[in-house]
């Protein structure tokens, strides 16, 4: 039986987030420069949409770009600027085609202008898609992020708009650049590193981390298959006991009844 088959699509995750590295170490075992290894990984990126679509599942986040890569050198930069344009132009009649809506978190400001025009153009063409939720992390890091949302809460108690007695957990996550998007239940990174790298770091407090080896050009279907069909292994508690799970599952079911 394919890994595609024996997934329950009962029980797949809502949202599922990717780390996707790996392509310069892949371009440097294959001798070629670190751009090839990026372009290369667009097949990745279209093989793991596919499988999201194929599954079914709501959200899916791709770690595009971090704040932190605007340090590497300005050529790979470029290089990764103008793949992402005519990546998306590539994209869109397949994204049309699937259902799929494009969105995006992060500084997008800090793009070049070029890359903001095609973003957007392409988030206005697929806003009424009502399939998969694909949503691109650019120019954005979790530090950022958060830090952000201080400001923002911050300025709202200066103006007298809201007490500091006011802020709690759900409304921080209100200002967030994912509000509106259920939090990952399963977060994967490529290229067998043990790293969050900055990213989501809020949101994903009880998602289920999956590490893989495999080098994010060589990314396939089955593998992300093999992702989800770990995540379905597992036992997910949320600071509970697997007795209280056990019932609560199981009160669940009565009420379904």
């Amino acid at each position: 039986m394919e890994l595609k088959e024996q997934i329950n699509r009962d029980k797949l995750p809502c949202h599922v987030a990717v780390i996707m590295d790996g392509n310069g170490r892949w371009a440097r075992k294959q001798g070629f420069a670190r751009v090839k290894g990026h372009e290369k990984g667009v097949g990745a990126v279209k093989a793991t949409v596919e499988a999201a679509a194929e599954l079914g599942l709501n959200y899916l986040t791709l770690y595009a770009f971090s704040t932190e890569n605007w340090k590497r050198p300005k050529y790979e930069i470029e290089s990764l600027m103008k793949l992402l344009v005519h990546a998306i132009h590539n994209e869109m009649a397949s994204l049309m085609e699937n259902n799929i809506r494009l969105t995006t978190i992060g500084d997008l400001n800090a793009l070049p202008s070029k890359s903001q025009k095609e973003l957007q153009r392409a988030m206005e063409t697929t806003s009424s898609n009502t399939g998969l939720t694909l949503i691109l992390a650019l120019s954005y890091s979790a530090h950022w992020e958060i830090v952000e949302a201080c400001k923002e809460l911050a300025e709202e108690v200066r103006i007298g708009k809201l007490a500091t007695e006011e802020i709690d957990s759900t409304l921080f996550a209100t200002k967030l650049s994912t509000v509106g998007i259920p939090d990952p239940e399963l977060l994967i990174r490529t290229s067998g590193e043990y790293r969050i790298s900055n990213f989501l770091l809020w949101q994903i407090a009880y998602s289920e981390l999956y590490f893989t080896p495999t080098l994010w050009p060589d990314f396939t279907k089955e593998d992300f298959f093999m992702a989800i069909l770990d995540f379905q292994n597992r036992e997910r508690r949320f600071g509970l006991t697997s007795e209280q799970i056990t019932l609560v599952e199981a009160t669940k079911k009565k009420r379904t009844k």
